[in-house]
């Protein structure tokens, strides 16, 4: 799916500039460079020549995993991943994803328990087309859904079972909070429906998960956010000076970004 490799450098970018993380940690290593003053906050700069790629690998319990996007602190190891999946193939098969995130978060979670993983699902939002209709009403279709697999919402605009079901269990997987008996669970989950309809195709389809649900891009990186301050910074202050995250100088060009869809992590 061509919406993921992109997803990787957005979620890298987004743990600097809104999360304050520092991009020498992250992998693949976002475009910025930090400017440190004695006694006031730090600069952020975009710098596109020191961007780069690759994914983080983390030793679990079982086998090494690779995972899109990793946060790790020297001297204290991994901390936070990101894995974004997006579904091709057909809906009945969504079974074996969440078997597939189950086992990833039980891996790790095996040889470092404290990591804070988040995943970012993406899925086809297919739906049926009723051309004729369009035609009756007068209106030029705008084309066939392309992109294969199977109708992700109804006629009525509802989702369909097993897409609803897969909903239903991403959130309960993505709850985890505590540390003991909840290894095969993750600290945040976000879902989300590209539109593949000629005239919409790309976008998100705007009414998928719905508010409240936890799924939302947004909740992701809240819960993130939240679970790492407790487990890294709050439980240990004695380490504040390497787990702390930035807040940027509100003059820094780096969060002077064109199009962000979410504030910097700025003192003001």
């Amino acid at each position: 799916m061509r919406h993921i490799l992109p997803l990787h450098w957005y979620v890298a970018c987004r743990l600097v500039v809104e999360g304050g993380f520092d991009p020498d940690d992250i992998i693949p290593r976002p475009p910025f460079r930090v400017e440190r003053r004695r006694r006031a906050a730090p600069v952020l700069h975009f710098d596109p020549g020191l961007g780069g790629c690759g994914e983080g690998t983390i030793l679990g319990g079982l086998k090494t995993k690779h995972v899109d996007v990793l946060v790790a602190l020297e001297r204290i190891g991994p901390v936070l991943s990101v894995s974004c999946k997006g579904v091709t193939g057909a809906f009945r098969n969504l079974g074996n994803r969440l078997e597939e995130i189950v086992g990833e978060a039980t891996n790790l979670h095996m040889t470092y328990p404290a990591l804070v993983m988040g995943h970012l699902v993406l899925l086809r939002g297919n739906r049926p087309v009723d051309a004729a209709r369009k035609e009756r009403a007068g209106d030029k279709p705008c084309g066939h859904t392309r992109g294969g697999g199977d109708t992700a919402i109804d006629a009525t605009g509802s989702l369909v079972p097993p897409v609803q079901r897969f909903h239903d269990a991403l959130r309960d997987l993505g709850r985890r909070q505590g540390l003991a008996g909840s290894e095969g669970q993750c600290e945040a989950i976000a879902l989300a429906m590209v539109e593949m309809d000629e005239c919409r195709r790309s976008g998100l389809v705007e009414s998928f998960p719905e508010p409240g649900s936890g799924l939302e891009i947004q909740d992701l990186f809240e819960a993130l956010y939240a679970r790492y301050d407790e487990r890294y910074v709050l439980r240990s202050p004695e380490m504040q000076r390497r787990t702390v995250r930035n807040v940027w100088d509100p003059a820094s060009p780096g969060i002077r970004l064109f199009g962000l869809d979410y504030l910097p992590r700025s003192s003001v």
